[in-house]
């Protein structure tokens, strides 16, 4: 066998027959495999999303995610322990897909009022998508760890969405330091404000009235709320 060849053994009945592959080639089997790994992993993320969407979290098992996924219940324990490290994952990743978003949407050449609104208009959109999204994610700010995530997942999620608030402080800094804001300003205190103006007024809407005037109307009230609240902040 040449350098750079591995050798395996295929059983062919009784007898043993040696076939020779390349390095190159184990690696792209190798390869391979973690792509459909993954592939699989990301078919059961998206069969869990829209049962919890559907049912709520209480609501939906492994059995009814392994349903959904056309899949074994033994096939999901391949790639999570529990339905809760699969919602955590879920949660996990649309924290961080908002996070790249509104990082991405920080624009230096506008005023941090604007910054704050198109923040305020992607946070809206965020959670118009995904209500059950935002009603686990109220639960897990609002109680101690209330759909029992493990300490490190429960810190993994802390972390990720210290990010996006942080984001409300990089705004109000930027316009403390133009000057569109005034300089004794309590950066802290001003960011748990609109983050709590935001999320109070989308839990106050989102789940009661008409549905079809529901997205205009939390939309409205943000903007509003926004605009009295950067009023405010110029006069202090």
């Amino acid at each position: 066998m040449t350098n750079g060849q591995l050798m395996t053994m295929i059983h062919l009945g009784p007898g043993v027959r040696a076939v020779s592959m390349t390095g190159r080639q184990a690696l792209g089997a190798e390869r391979r495999r973690e792509r459909e790994k993954e592939q699989r992993r990301n078919a059961i993320l998206r069969a869990a999303r829209k049962e919890f969407f559907e049912k709520g979290f209480r609501s939906v098992t492994v059995d009814s995610i392994a349903r959904r996924a056309e899949l074994s219940k033994g096939a999901i324990y391949l790639y999570f322990k529990s339905k809760e490290e699969i919602y955590a994952q879920i949660l996990l990743r649309d924290i961080d897909k908002f996070h790249d978003r509104v990082d991405a949407l920080l624009d230096t050449s506008k005023s941090a009022s604007d910054n704050l609104r198109q923040y305020a208009e992607v946070y809206a959109a965020f959670f118009f998508s995904d209500r059950e999204l935002f009603r686990i994610f109220m639960n897990f700010m609002i109680q101690h760890n209330p759909v029992h995530f493990t300490p490190n997942i429960n810190d993994h999620i802390v972390k990720s969405t210290n990010q996006t608030v942080i984001i409300i402080e990089q705004i109000l800094q930027m316009g403390v330091d133009r000057g569109e804001f005034p300089k004794g300003l309590d950066i802290r205190i001003c960011r748990n404000a609109l983050w709590g103006l935001l999320n109070g007024i989308i839990a106050l809407h989102l789940f009661s009235g008409r549905e079809e005037t529901r997205e205009e109307r939390v939309r409205t009230q943000i903007r509003g709320g926004l605009e009295v609240f950067i009023k405010g902040l110029r006069s202090v």
